[in-house]
């Protein structure tokens, strides 16, 4: 049995763990990893014109906008992406309209997740909240690899926190320049 039939033996629902290995296989190609694709790449994606925003301004709102702004076009870049990547006849992967859709929302909603905190109008408090927002989506994230695809906890953690540690990186940078 291998890792992905090991983490979905289980529930015995179709598409989900436990029926069968086309309709687990299915339902990982056509929901999990598009959604994942999109949670990783909003989560990641919006971080740096955020924190580039919030370190050059100091202030909240503008970092706000940046996030909001950079979610939702993020959302439809990837639900466009996603969706003209492959009709899924080929590939098995289904309806590129609802691939595109999952992936979209996934990345709109990665990247709404930790502007929210920018919404407190003190520029310390909102970092803080901010920075603790964004390690609880990467433990989420890290789970939900664990969960659906039997990546170890830890190396998803570590793979998702590093890709995360470099996009904070570089826009502190940016942001210490202005």
């Amino acid at each position: 049995m291998t890792s992905v039939q090991v983490a979905l033996a289980g529930t015995g629902r179709p598409g989900r763990p436990g029926g069968t290995e086309t309709e687990r296989r299915s339902f990982l190609l056509q929901r999990v990893q598009p959604a994942m694709t999109g949670l990783i790449d909003g989560s990641l994606s919006t971080l740096a014109p955020i924190f580039a925003v919030a370190l050059a301004t100091h202030q909240p709102h503008y970092a706000f906008f940046a996030g909001l702004a950079t979610a939702i076009g993020a959302g439809v870049s990837m639900a466009f992406s996603e969706g003209l990547s492959d009709t899924g006849e080929f590939t098995g992967r289904g309806s590129p309209y609802l691939r595109g859709a999952i992936t979209g929302l996934g990345t709109c909603l990665g990247g709404i997740v930790h502007t929210l905190p920018f919404l407190i109008p003190q520029y310390r408090t909102a970092l803080v909240v901010a920075l603790v927002t964004i390690a609880l989506e990467l433990l989420v994230l890290a789970v939900i690899r664990w969960r659906f695809f039997g990546t170890g906890f830890l190396r998803s953690f570590a793979s998702i926190a590093l890709g995360g540690a470099i996009i904070v990186a570089v826009s502190a940078a940016l942001g210490a320049v202005s």
